[in-house]
Order: C-alpha cells, then sequence, then structure tokens
C-alpha cells in the first residue's frame, strides 16, 4: 500500500491497458475495489472512441476503481469522467500547469491534446482511467507543461478522490472555463460536431442542435 493512501496501487512495467486489466481482475476477482494500477509503459491503451492509447516510460498509464457509493452523493453517474478530470486538472493547475480539459474529458495544454479520462461501470464499481503524455508524445500530440512524476500524480489524484468533493464545487470551476471549447469540435455518432453553440448544462451534459448529449466514456 502506499504510504498515506487507503486504496492500494498495484505499479506494473508493462501492460498492454491499464483499463482492461482492471476490469478483468475486477470480473475475475482477482483486484477488489477499491484498489488501482498503473503502467510504466503500455502497449495497447484503450483511448477514446475505441481507439489506442500507447506511450513510453516517463508517461503516465493509470486505472482506478471505486464502488459507486463512495461517490459524492451529488454526482451525476454520466458526468463521472468529467468529475474525475477536473479533480485531475485541479491537481496540476495547483502545481503551475495552464492544462484546460475539453469537454468531456480530454486534457489539452494550448492547443495539443495531451491525454485522457475513460470511465467504465462493471456492476456497482465504477473504473476510471487516465492517460497523460508527462514526458513525449506522438506527432501532432502534445506534453504536459511541468515536470511531475507518473507515481507522484496517481498517488495525488487517489488522495483527492478520497476527498470526495461534491459535484456542485468541481463544476462550479469547470463552468467557468468552459468556453475555452468554442473553437474545438468533438465525435458524435461518428461526425465532428463544432462546440462553438454548445450550452453547458448543470448536470455535465451539453445542449447543442437541439439534443442534450452526455459524456459516455
Amino acid at each position: 500500500m502506499e504510504k498515506g493512501l487507503t486504496l492500494v496501487i498495484h505499479w506494473f512495467d508493462s501492460l498492454e491497458s491499464t483499463h482492461q486489466h482492471l476490469i478483468t481482475s475486477l470480473r475475475e476477482g482477482t483486484l477488489l475495489a477499491p484498489c488501482a494500477i498503473g503502467a510504466t509503459t503500455q502497449t495497447n491503451g484503450v483511448g477514446s472512441r475505441g481507439n489506442a492509447w500507447v506511450g513510453k516510460a516517463g508517461n503516465l498509464f493509470f486505472s482506478f476503481c471505486i464502488e459507486e457509493k463512495q461517490l459524492p452523493l451529488d454526482l451525476p453517474l454520466a458526468s463521472v469522467s468529467i468529475y474525475f478530470s477536473a479533480l485531475v486538472k485541479q491537481i496540476l493547475e495547483e502545481k503551475g500547469s495552464s492544462v484546460w480539459l475539453k469537454w468531456p474529458n480530454d486534457f489539452y495544454c494550448d492547443t495539443k491534446k495531451i491525454g485522457g479520462m475513460i470511465t467504465t461501470k462493471t456492476g456497482a464499481t465504477i473504473v476510471g482511467s487516465l492517460g497523460l503524455n508527462l514526458c513525449s508524445a506522438p506527432e501532432n500530440f502534445g506534453t504536459l507543461d511541468i515536470i511531475i512524476t507518473p507515481k507522484a500524480l496517481a498517488e495525488d489524484l487517489i488522495t483527492k478522490v478520497e476527498e470526495k468533493i461534491s459535484w456542485k464545487k468541481v463544476f462550479s470551476k469547470y463552468k467557468i472555463e468552459f468556453d475555452q471549447n468554442r473553437n474545438f469540435s468533438f465525435h458524435l455518432d461518428g461526425k465532428l460536431v463544432s462546440l462553438r453553440d454548445a450550452i453547458l448544462c448543470d448536470d455535465g451534459s451539453i445542449e447543442l442542435e437541439n439534443k442534450k448529449v452526455y459524456s459516455l466514456r
């Protein structure tokens, strides 16, 4: 168990996917919530829309799980990815980073994506997975603008999750920064849709073209 944490973090030299490994371990009963796993390298990670998120040593490949009942009572489950992402953003911001969140849960420095968060519900357990380019990135992607080790960020995130900060408090900051999305787009039903006219709702969803859209990853 990592010092100061009530949640066990298991570290591996290499995994195909921390997200899939944790989900499989939960289903097989070899790991129980709450727990977390990290990998020095990841060879076939799960990114948004089923894309692979692969990276080299020094970047963060991290997954954690908690029971749904351990989440803040006011947190809309459909926006749990936004909630976890906002906690990461808060940690990095407090350390001097200018990272920002593109709806719903992609991390950007300036105009380049540096990582993302995905979540999966398995039974009564929520699995959150974070991939972040801390020191190196593929072409057309960026890296974090401050120096932090994978383990340090993982520990800080678990500590923050365990504080059970209310959705209302976390979302109030997220909402203020939403205008940074206006010049960007996201994928909806296989199409690239502009966020220029999107309206952010209090439950984390957006209203766009007379439709209410939720984060589903």
